[in-house]
């Protein structure tokens, strides 16, 4: 990073200093007493002084609002305290030395510690009513300050919020204009320059707009929200009120802008003024966006606000960028941010005749900085402001006001528990030990405080990597704009290609055969994908006897050799993602997303396979004096691969490459609705370098050619996901020996479940309604890990449920090849059916709640809610492999846990909660084989959640995790006397 040798230094100085002085507080020796006494400094500062205590604190913190009572407040803050990682300081043990939280010492600690954090968040929080927010709005314009509002509510995951989110807004414009009628004018802050500022401004976030907001989808999203904004600004206008847009994640950051830019720029609003985005400082690609929103104004002609600001969500950003294996959007260098900022801040300033600056910031020498250059630059003061947040930067403020200069303040208000969120993050940003704030209450070196910013240019330049022993496959970020056309691009160009004809790949040759069937597209079923050959029992005779020959010289293939088959495979699949990905959203009408992290595991196989091969190829040594000890492994034989439609690239690579790595000669029977994608699998094994015989491509019938194969004497292992019915039938035909039969044949079978998310009293329903619909309906709940019960306990059963279908309503539901589609088709006319069935089953056992019209020309059906469904009835039994979710009433966790296990799955299964012992309850008595806390119960990812389950749910181990392959393999213990005449070398010995 290029630090600029700033030419307002000297100026910044002298200002900086001056703040400073005018910030610092000579106290009363009283009210520092009187502060010592309160809990809610006293919980600030013990949270700066011990990390543990602060992770555990805000935790509790985060949890406190969805509790309900003084006793399950008691309760909660000894789980979360009384954890052993955490250090208490003395007055804070002895207020949780309770034995039980109905005593009059345990409500007595929940009433302290309550209170003091509602005094902390009326601190942050301008009010939690909308009198009370203009209370405090008149107190700062008493104190000569502006203001900016903005309504703290619920993540919007439903239309009827953001419709609710819009109406909000119009009704406060309307109350905030109404009672400014009654304000006195304050020169200060409402005329600059002799042109008079609106008094009324509101902060608003772009996202809320629109439920379902999605850069995949920038155009639809564009249009909804588009013409929300539109209202809002109109409304503004005729009220005389500001609009200010706030910056969330970086993933919406481009969007914003683009719709903002193209909205502003329509004839009604480009005259407006009174118009504000904002920028964010520890971006590293700020400087390119405000270089592009200065072209845009000089286009324009009419200047827009640009509030500045550092940025909140660096925490959130960086996880989401280490998990998802994309760059790092933010510096990791708070001093890269400091410098970026002030670089930001010099640019704005200089093209001041084009944009509007509102500085934000807390940091006495951020603001003197961008003091000293508008004072240098002679800038208007209607063209620049100072802001800081409610509750944050006080004595700043003031300072700046006394100076003369006009400070808005950031004032967020409304209820307490949507409030939390804004209240941890501003608690962070407060106790972090790179904050100024903090820095300046330890009484750090005026010097050190205000000296210019330095960056570590190896830290501030380099994405911040967690060390792990397998680095993932990275899913395409679809915020790029040139990855999305791509996309889009890939779906075009795969549909000139449709109808080809694909036939069986037998001993490296294709071979014609005489029956063939068609794969349709299940969005719309009289679109021909492809024209697929089916294997007789004569061929596939011929490829079994292929493979038999091939074995030989494949199994002694070096295992180095056969993992640079699978890695260049991987690298193949990367080459041709979007291609790919159309393939799979056109046969089996797999939304793009979905389709795109189906490749990322695809490639994890091939890798992580390659990488475990190498591992075990290594062997164990068990050597002692006088003899050697191998223990190796050596493959089984020939492996019959059954893959499923609903994962028909990934499921039927991992399978088929886990085997061939091996050393086993494998033939690839793919679900008939998928062959196509299969066969598209096949062309990169080939291109990837799998010899002639070892890797064979058999579509056929199931029941017939399929089963011949099953019970075949040459076949050592079978590899199946599918049902249970057609599962359970494998297991019985491979355990009977055939004539000629030398071995008992493994198999590794994934058979589906009947999936549970439980939620809680203390859950985040923000988190846990978006969840259950994302397990519940994604892929229009055909993933074997979908979600098809949800179990919510009484205190929160109706709100869940309300929020829960108006969510699952919002959702939109269409052709898999639409960016907008997060509900597509079902696979064919028999699951059409079959799940239509069920529907009619749950109608008579349980309360509809939702079923909405959808198109009739694909196999379409709606996601379908049921309440308050009995434990036992069908559609909490049986799988039904399709977007219906039954939701379970129950009293208390250990009901929740029991309806949980009660059905004979054990695959996926989901907890929401903030209870630490209900959180340790699950991981020890949730009955499946992969448990997810406070997350979506779909996607695993190879290395880092190895999958499968027991029970009915299947047999073997976890697929992408260190067990798999040993299951293609047969170990081998090889010892040998190295004696000779009594002599033999001893490690060690002279």
């Amino acid at each position: 990073m290029v630090v600029q040798i700033d030419t307002y230094e000297t100026k910044t100085q002298a200002i900086a200093k001056q703040l400073l002085a005018a910030t610092k507080e000579n106290r009363s020796f009283f009210a520092q007493m009187r502060d010592q006494m309160r809990w809610d400094d006293k919980l600030l500062a013990w949270a700066m002084g011990s990390p543990g205590l602060r992770l555990q604190l805000f935790r509790f913190i985060d949890c406190l609002p969805a509790l309900r009572s003084k006793s399950e407040i008691a309760r909660h803050l000894q789980e979360y305290l009384g954890d052993e990682s955490v250090e208490l300081p003395a007055a804070l043990k002895a207020l949780l030395n309770f034995a039980n939280p109905d005593s009059v010492p345990g409500q007595l600690a929940a009433t302290t510690i309550s209170s003091a954090v509602e005094t902390l968040a009326h601190k942050y929080i301008a009010g939690e009513n909308i009198e009370r927010a203009i209370k405090t709005i008149e107190r700062l314009r008493k104190d000569k300050m502006a203001f900016t509002i903005d309504l703290l509510g619920e993540a919007v995951i439903t239309e009827a919020e953001a419709q609710s989110y819009l109406d909000r807004y119009l009704e406060l414009m309307a109350q905030l204009t109404d009672v400014a009628k009654t304000w006195s004018k304050v020169d200060a802050i409402d005329l600059a320059d002799g042109e008079p500022i609106p008094q009324v401004q509101v902060s608003v976030k772009l996202t809320a707009f629109y439920s379902q907001f999605d850069p995949l989808d920038a155009k639809g999203s564009q249009e909804r929200v588009s013409g929300r904004i539109r209202t809002l600004l109109r409304r503004a206008k005729e009220l005389g009120a500001a609009v200010h847009f706030d910056m969330e994640q970086y993933v919406y950051k481009d969007i914003t802008l683009a719709i903002l830019k193209e909205l502003l720029m329509e004839e009604e609003f480009r005259s407006r003024t009174d118009i504000g985005v904002t920028l964010q400082g520890y971006l590293r690609d700020t400087e390119k966006d405000l270089q592009g929103l200065i072209a845009w104004a000089k286009q324009r002609g009419y200047p827009v606000t640009v509030r500045l600001v550092k940025g909140a969500y660096w925490d959130q950003e960086t996880i989401k960028s280490v998990q998802k294996d994309w760059p790092q959007p933010v510096f990791n260098d708070k001093g890269a941010t400091d410098v970026n900022f002030e670089n930001l801040t010099r640019l704005l300033l200089e093209n001041h005749e084009y944009l509007y600056a509102a500085i934000g910031s807390h940091n006495v020498r951020s603001q003197a900085h961008a003091i000293a250059i508008a004072e240098s630059l002679n800038i208007p003061r209607r063209r620049f402001e100072m802001q800081v947040l409610y509750g944050m930067g006080d004595k700043l403020a003031k300072a700046l006001v006394d100076q003369g200069y006009r400070v808005r303040v950031y004032c967020p208000y409304g209820d307490l528990l949507p409030g939390m969120a804004y209240l941890i993050r501003r608690l962070l940003e407060n106790t972090a030990n790179s904050s100024f704030l903090r820095q300046n209450l330890e009484d750090r070196p005026v010097e050190e405080l205000l000296a210019p910013p330095q960056v570590n240019n190896a830290k501030a330049e380099t994405n911040l990597k967690e060390k792990r022993a397998f680095p993932n496959a990275a899913d395409t970020d679809y915020a790029d704009k040139e990855k999305r056309e791509r996309s889009q691009q890939a779906i075009q160009t795969i549909r000139q290609q449709l109808g080809k004809t694909y036939w069986p790949f037998v001993n490296g040759e294709y071979a014609p055969t005489q029956d063939t069937f068609n794969s349709l597209n299940p969005s719309n079923p009289t679109e021909i994908i492809g024209k697929v050959g089916l294997l007789s029992i004569e061929g596939a005779e011929q490829a079994l006897q292929a493979a038999k020959a091939a074995f030989s010289s494949w199994s002694r293939t070096p295992a180095k050799q056969r993992a640079a088959i699978l890695r260049k495979a991987g690298d193949l699949m990367e080459q041709r993602r979007h291609e790919l990905c159309a393939w799979m959203v056109l046969e089996v009408g797999k939304a793009v997303r979905e389709c795109d992290g189906e490749v990322s595991e695809a490639i994890d196989f091939c890798r992580y396979y390659a990488d475990e091969m190498e591992r075990l190829d290594k062997g164990h040594n068990f050597d002692l004096a006088g003899e050697t000890n191998r223990y190796h492994y050596q493959p089984r034989g020939i492996t019959l691969v059954i893959s499923p439609w609903n994962f028909p690239l990934a499921i039927p690579c991992g399978m088929t490459v886990a085997s061939l790595v091996a050393g086993n000669c494998t033939l690839l029977k793919p679900a008939e609705v998928s062959s196509v994608i299969a066969a598209k699998l096949a062309e990169i094994l080939i291109e990837a370098g799998i010899p002639k015989g070892v890797f064979q491509y058999v579509p056929c019938k199931g029941s017939t050619v399929g089963a011949y194969m099953v019970k075949h004497k040459d076949v050592s292992a079978i590899a199946f996901t599918g049902s249970q019915e057609v599962g359970c039938r494998i297991y019985a035909d491979a355990a009977i020996l055939q004539p000629g039969q030398k071995h008992l044949k493994r198999v590794i079978a994934e058979m589906g479940g009947k999936n549970a998310i439980i939620v809680d009293e203390s859950a985040d329903l923000d988190q846990a309604v978006a969840g259950v619909v994302y397990s519940a309906f994604g892929y229009s709940g055909q993933k074997c890990s979908a979600c098809s019960r949800a179990i919510v306990l009484e205190p929160v059963y109706e709100a869940f449920v309300n929020r829960l279908v108006e969510a699952t309503r919002s959702l939109n539901v269409g052709a898999a090849e639409l960016p907008s589609t997060q509900v597509g088709p079902v696979i064919d006319a028999n699951a059409f059916n079959r799940i239509r069935e069920y529907i009619e089953k749950g109608k008579q056992e349980s309360q509809l709640a939702l079923e909405m019209p959808v198109s009739d020309t694909g196999y379409f059906i709606s996601p379908t809610i049921f309440t308050d469904v009995p434990p036992n009835g069908i559609i909490a039994q049986e799988e039904i492999f399709g977007p219906v979710l039954a939701v379970i009433r129950v009293q208390n966790f250990p009901e929740a846990l029991a309806v949980a296990n009660g059905t004979n799955f054990a695959l996926t299964g989901g907890l929401y909660s903030r209870t630490p012992s209900h959180i340790e309850k699950a991981q020890a008595e949730f009955e499946v084989g992969n448990l997810y806390i406070n997350r979506g119960i779909t996607g695993a990812i190879v290395s880092r959640q190895p999958f499968g389950g027991f029970k009915l749910s299947g047999v073997g181990s976890k697929a992408g995790g260190p067990d798999y392959l040993l299951q293609f393999l047969e170990p081998r213990v090889i010892t040998e006397n190295i004696q000779r005449q009594g002599f033999a070398p001893i490690e060690g010995a002279d």
